[in-house]
């Protein structure tokens, strides 16, 4: 059963000039569009990995899915409740079952309090009991009681980690929003911290979306993996299909350009062409300028997501003969 259902999820800003500078200038308005017609589910207890170099939307999502950002187009529906409109008292019960753990764990934490609160604050902003709330849940993280009465600048960069972790858990949630948990983080810290997201999430039943770019940690993490490219969802799979067999040229080139432990003293290709402005994107397949086996069509028709063996792949070459994908 699915916990989080997103359908046709798009998110726009306007990046244009000041009104009264467009006037002057005659310049147009300048929409990006960091989200386009995002479908996906995520069933509970289960790890969803949203991966794609930077700008690809994932974090644009993960903060639609706890409210930070609202929808510009589309519907999430979150515990059966559709967040974009009806019954206001179920959507704020939802929203309380939703935490995020954000990428820097040095401007995450508020400076100015003592760790103690900081874990404390989901649950005492809902009037709830947080009498020894902090000590525990500081325990169940691998760090001391005790630390509940120091401040954010006390504790390394892992340890602030942690203590984001313990905030994120203090209200009992039933899915977090991961973006980037580990990437301010040295690599020994980053297996800690991942090692400790793991075992909580099978103690606490968790649900987790995991934003990353780092194609190893997602192996290691994902149930199933969404591959984004200038905000549209171009493959999906479980990790073994992803890392075995990717179906979609963009999958392959990310895979190719990741670092390999058979590969070290060789040299990698890095990835071919440049992200397009997604203030312009190209027509039909977005990828079509930077990919190795475009034809005709893909400049014109925009690829859906369809079912190619047991993944789901946006790309009309893929699981053709000869097609190689």
């Amino acid at each position: 059963m699915s916990l989080v259902s997103v359908r046709g999820l798009t998110r726009v800003f306007d990046v244009s000039k000041p009104w009264l500078n467009r006037m002057i200038e005659r310049l147009p308005k300048r929409i990006l569009t960091a989200v386009s017609e995002v479908s996906f589910d995520i069933r509970a207890r289960e790890v969803y990995a949203l991966v794609g170099e930077s700008g690809s939307g994932k974090s644009t999502i993960g903060k639609i899915l706890v409210g930070l950002l609202p929808p510009s187009a589309g519907k999430v529906t979150i515990a059966g409740v559709d967040l974009s409109g009806g019954d206001r008292a179920a959507i704020d019960a939802v929203r309380s079952d939703i935490q995020m753990i954000f990428q820097d764990p040095y401007a995450s934490l508020n400076p100015r309090w003592r760790v103690g609160d900081i874990i404390a604050e989901p649950v005492a902003a809902r009037g709830g009991d947080t009498r020894g709330l902090a000590a525990r849940l500081l325990q169940q993280v691998g760090l001391a009681a005790e630390d509940a009465q120091k401040f954010p600048h006390e504790f390394s960069g892992g340890q602030r980690q942690r203590i984001g972790v313990a905030r994120a858990l203090a209200s009992e949630p039933k899915l977090i929003v991961c973006d980037e948990p580990t990437s301010a983080l040295d690599v020994s810290v980053q297996a800690q911290v991942l090692n400790l997201m793991s075992d909580l999430k099978d103690e606490f039943g968790l649900t987790y979306l995991f934003i990353s770019h780092d194609l190893t940690v997602v192996r290691h993490m994902a149930d199933r993996i969404g591959v984004l490219y200038l905000g549209r969802l171009v493959e999906e799979a479980d990790p073994a299909s992803l890392f075995e067999t990717p179906r979609h040229p963009y999958t392959q080139m990310l895979l190719a350009a990741a670092p390999r432990m058979d590969m070290i003293g060789r040299e990698v290709a890095p990835p071919q062409g440049e992200i397009p402005d997604p203030i312009n994107p190209p027509t039909g397949c977005a990828f079509h300028p930077r990919c190795p086996i475009a034809v005709a069509r893909c400049s014109v028709d925009r690829p859906v997501l369809r079912e190619v063996g047991i993944s789901r792949v946006a790309c009309h070459l893929a699981g053709g003969s000869g097609s190689g994908i």
